[in-house]
């Protein structure tokens, strides 16, 4: 018998999806502090500007943001401490060599909790310019307008 999977999305990168075409996604689990859980758990984070780069053989995220959790007694960390990527050796060769190649990035989609173990989504990305940008928002305008004449149109 199957299990279920449990998944809790607590945040999401929208703006990734506007500034970047997505490639490919990846599944990777997150090393975070007890405090940063709780934090987390409370959807007190943001993923504006964070990016993923891989360094000694290890893949660690940059400037996401975790509020501090406000009744923790310990010290707090900093809340935009590069946090470590729990990923395989060979998933984290195959990631660091496909974001060497120029115009890609490795960029965090959104971060969940699947089956309580935090998890990040990333995505290999390649960076849009002002005219693919206008595009996808011409497009997204006009799929809208087309989607509003026919429910009009279909009604009685």
């Amino acid at each position: 018998m199957p299990s279920k999977q449990s998944v809790l999305v607590v945040c999401t990168n929208r703006k990734a999806f506007h500034e970047f075409f997505i490639e490919e996604t990846f599944e990777a689990g997150l090393e975070l502090l007890g405090a940063e859980v709780k934090s987390i758990r409370q959807k007190e984070l943001s993923l504006e500007g964070a990016f993923v780069r891989v360094e000694n053989g290890q893949a660690y995220v940059y400037n996401m943001h975790v509020k501090p959790y406000k009744f923790n007694s310990l010290t707090e960390p900093d809340p935009t401490r590069p946090r470590r990527l729990l990923l395989n050796k060979k998933e984290i060769r195959k990631l660091a060599s496909k974001a060497e190649v120029k115009g890609y990035a490795l960029v965090p989609l959104e971060v969940y909790f699947k089956n309580g173990w935090a998890k990040v989504k990333l995505a290999l990305a390649k960076g849009k310019h002002l005219f693919d940008k206008r595009e996808s928002i011409k497009k997204r305008d006009l799929n809208r307008e087309m989607e509003q004449n026919f429910k009009n149109k279909i009604r009685f």
